[in-house]
């Protein structure tokens, strides 16, 4: 590792005093600024109130040829699980077992809440028995997917008229009308003036302008107290967890965070949005930790002395109160039965079979890649963990299947993900066999759909599986047929996925299958420095061809002009990587060296020109946003009337004039959310003294990981660095897919 003095020529003076010094992780306003990248994980809800812009996902335009647009296709995919959602729904009777849903009134549900916030236990929620393991769902009947629809039906023009009108009215902004129109639908005007606070469901809008909103419609009977505003804070403050990716909410959390908004009783908030459906209670028994039974909480314990309802030695095990939005609730109540499907439909005859068919392809491999192929020869879920390298051993089980007459695929989180699986494969491999995970449940790649509705294969392998939000990979599982494999392969150390869950993760720590971690590492010094900050340590390695390079920095003004340098002259002439190949990766957007500032400072280099293209240029490097979540690097063609024309690793793609503000911006420099899961022969990381805050360990594990030959860190953290490896771990996020899994499938020894 070697350390590069800053630069004598062109030294750009002190950063301006007046430049925006807050961290890096304090804004988000694009639609790819997901509050994981913007610092807003932590479990409080009100403290993810500086992502919750983050927005609706845009529609997707069409790539040139196509006839069905992949976000149309994707949306009638998602209307279809949905569906499905709603079947499992209906036909579950009774209260739903651990972790399901709360029966009983809504007093009940009322006085669940209230008693967690004041440590107290009633008796007629929490002294129930141990509900019994849920019993394993019937496969759902499958049907044949819907044509595609065109996309969403925008919102009548008169529709949008009477909106605005009240938006006026009520001193809101115009631009809100057609979003309210869309989201309220039919009757939205009605719907506002009867309840001013349902403004809170357009995306951006934060509670000071809704309260405004309503005091202007309402006068003097607009109050804190009022039950609309509490129903309505309590699913925006749910909505903004889901955004920093919990699926669920500890209800004394909830209440907690309410009561900063000055709801005067949290509770009875809760209680009115779970009685008029906006959200869902649960509760689930805490896990029992190693060498005995978990213990109740001494709040808990008092009470139950004091009532005589338990004696000392037998003391209840401690449940735990949860809310959430049912999107999320049946998604993951959804993923566990797919997922306990897979696992329990492979019967022991068909995996001792298997197991002898496979073993001729296992003994000839080695190592892991051999112990790969056994577990997936003798169960329907495998996980599989490792780094970059690690994807050959997946790649290899994709291609003893297909030799054993299987009908196999392996899906990728991003185009460059499937470029890379794909060189395992060989020029010899079916077209269709490597794929995005999109594309996949989109139809626009793979193998296509049975009859039924499934998707035609025997053996499903999905890389970069920690990038799953718990919808995605729930869609995936219920696509699955009876009978089918899925392996689930990915590297731990990774930032999560930008929507909500954790599901690799949550399958890791459940133990409900085989966990093959793969010995292959990553070579070279780029690989032994990832490895170590993977295991919390930040080493020193030997870079004799200066693989990785260390700049030190003393400002956000000679970052900015260190990584510039860098990308233009320095990694080209000394690496051999040209300025195309570099990726530029910081911990935010906004700041004095976010991707705004960079980007600014990278065009006026490398491309510059007026912007005649709301900013942008032929020629330029972007970031397109088709979804919350996914980034895809491209270039800009040109423009025309029909839109921003777009060349994306070789796919032509065109955005429509109204939408590319939402969904396209410069991308010389990523952010580390975005660049998770690709990779570029070259990466510059800068660290500005002001973005410390926005570091973890998976932030610097994953940043540093995208450069495949050469890592320049522009470094000006100073001590955060370090203390971020060794310190700051993943935030935590809620959700409950450990709890539903272990009730369904006994874990593994």
């Amino acid at each position: 590792m070697s350390t590069e003095p800053a630069a004598a020529e062109g030294h750009p003076g002190p950063a301006d005093t007046d430049a925006p010094r807050a961290g890096q992780g304090a804004e988000a306003t694009g639609p790819e600024e997901t509050a994981a990248e913007e610092g807003a994980g932590a479990p409080d809800p009100a403290d993810t109130d500086d992502g919750a812009d983050a927005g609706a996902p845009a529609a997707e335009p069409t790539a040139e040829g196509e006839g069905v647009s992949e976000a149309a296709a994707e949306i009638a995919a998602q209307r279809e699980l949905q569906e499905r959602i709603a079947q499992r729904k209906a036909a579950k009777e009774g209260p739903i077992a651990a972790g399901g849903k709360l029966s009983g009134t809504a007093a009940d549900l009322l006085a669940a809440v209230r008693a967690v916030e004041s440590g107290e236990r009633p008796a007629a929620v929490f002294s129930e028995p141990a509900p019994a393991p849920r019993k394993v769902v019937a496969e759902p009947v499958r049907r044949a997917p819907a044509a595609a629809p065109a996309g969403p039906a925008e919102p009548a023009a008169e529709a949008v008229d009477a909106v605005r009108a009240l938006l006026a009215e009520g001193g809101a902004p115009a631009s809100l009308a057609a979003p309210a129109a869309a989201t309220l639908g039919e009757g939205a005007d009605s719907a506002l003036r009867d309840d001013p606070w349902q403004l809170l469901r357009i995306p951006g809008v934060r509670p000071e302008q809704a309260d405004g909103f309503a005091r202007a419609l309402l006068g003097a009977e607009c109050g804190p107290d009022d039950e609309r505003r509490g129903r309505a804070l309590t699913v925006w403050l749910l909505e903004q967890a889901a955004v920093a990716g919990h699926t669920a909410l500890d209800a004394p959390l909830l209440a907690e965070a309410l009561g900063k908004r000055a709801v005067p009783d949290p509770g009875e908030a809760v209680q009115s949005a779970i009685a008029e459906g906006d959200a869902l209670v649960f509760q689930d028994a805490l896990e029992e930790p190693p060498g005995g039974p978990a213990r109740a909480p001494e709040s808990t314990q008092e009470t139950a002395g004091q009532d005589g309802s338990q004696d000392g030695d037998e003391a209840e095990r401690p449940v735990r109160v949860l809310v959430g939005l049912e999107r999320y609730a049946l998604a993951e109540e959804s993923l566990a039965d797919g997922l306990a499907r897979l696992v329990n439909s492979l019967s022991k005859d068909d995996s001792s079979q298997a197991l002898a068919d496979w073993e001729p392809t296992a003994a000839a491999a080695a190592g892991s890649t051999a112990e790969l192929i056994r577990a997936v020869a003798g169960h329907g879920l495998v996980l599989h963990t490792g780094a970059e390298a690690a994807r050959a051993e997946p790649a290899a089980l994709v291609q003893a299947a297909a030799r054993l007459g299987l009908r196999v695929c392996a899906a990728a989180h991003s185009v460059d993900g499937r470029r890379r699986l794909a060189e395992h494969f060989g020029p010899g491999a079916p077209e269709g066999t490597a794929v995005t995970v999109s594309g996949l449940l989109s139809g626009t790649e793979g193998p296509g759909r049975d009859r039924d509705g499934a998707l035609a294969v025997d053996l499903l392998v999905v890389l970069d599986a920690p990038q799953l939000d718990v919808e995605t990979a729930a869609m995936l599982a219920e696509s699955l047929p009876d009978g089918a494999r899925l392996v689930l392969s990915g590297d731990p150390s990774v930032l999560w996925s930008a929507g909500p869950g954790r599901v690799f993760a949550d399958l890791l720590a459940a133990r409900v299958c085989p966990q093959i971690a793969s010995r292959t590492p990553d070579p070279g010094p780029v690989g032994e420095l990832v490895s170590g900050i993977g295991a919390g340590e930040l080493n020193e390695v030997a870079a004799p061809g200066k693989e990785v390079v260390i700049v030190p920095v003393r400002d956000a003004a000679e970052a900015i002009h260190r990584a510039v340098q860098l990308v233009a002259d320095s990694v080209p002439r000394a690496i051999g990587v040209p300025s195309e190949q570099t990726q530029v990766i910081t911990p935010g957007h906004g700041g004095a060296a976010g991707t705004r500032a960079l980007n600014a400072a990278l065009k006026e280099r490398l491309n510059p020109g007026p912007g005649r293209f709301g900013g942008l240029d032929p020629g330029d490097r972007i970031a397109y946003v088709p979804a919350p979540g996914r980034t895809v690097p491209g270039r800009v063609v040109r423009a025309d009337a029909d839109g921003l024309h777009l060349d994306c690793a070789g796919t032509p793609v065109v955005v429509p004039q109204d939408t590319v503000e939402r969904t396209v911006r410069h991308g010389w420099a990523l952010t580390a959310h975005q660049a998770v899961g690709l990779r570029w022969p070259a990466a510059v990381v800068v660290l500005p003294g002001d973005a410390t805050q926005a570091l973890s360990r998976p932030w610097v594990y994953t940043a540093f990981g995208r450069g495949e030959r050469h890592l320049s860190v522009v470094h000006g953290a100073d001590t955060a660095l370090p203390r971020a490896v060794a310190e700051v771990p993943a935030k935590p996020r809620t959700t409950r897919l450990q709890t539903l899994l272990r009730a369904q499938v006994p874990p593994t020894q």
